[in-house]
């Protein structure tokens, strides 16, 4: 089984990020290993939400439950039009969410995807 986790951030800090890759690339000078961090990022919950709806997100579940397949085989498993779930999967690829394998098959790299949503700061009146 993959381990791999994708890491997705909502409204994280630029700041966070150049902060982590800066940590990726000091331990690669120093000839250490680091940790394989995936990770993508969103500015704010609407976008999040515009990428990962709630029927992508059981395309992600019916893919982890049934390993490689074609979008048509797919979309035959959840039952919905193969058109709308090629689109669903090309948005999901674009967000490094699932792969395609050599044989042109859909799957799901990730053992885990998790979330975390970051409360937008208030601001002073």
């Amino acid at each position: 089984m993959n381990e791999h986790i994708l890491n997705v951030q909502v409204g994280e800090p630029l700041e966070h990020t150049l902060t982590r890759a800066a940590q990726t690339m000091e331990a690669l000078e120093r000839g250490e290993s680091p940790t394989a961090y995936f990770g993508v990022g969103f500015s704010d919950v609407g976008q999040f939400f515009a990428v990962f709806t709630p029927r992508r997100w059981d395309l992600l579940a019916a893919l982890r439950e049934g390993g490689p397949m074609t979008i048509a085989e797919l979309a035959r498993r959840v039952k919905r039009d193969y058109k709308n779930v090629h689109g669903d999967m090309e948005k999901l690829a674009e967000w490094q969410a699932v792969e395609k394998d050599d044989k042109g098959r859909v799957f799901a790299p990730y053992s885990e995807i998790i979330v975390d949503v970051r409360l937008p700061q208030v601001r002073a009146a």
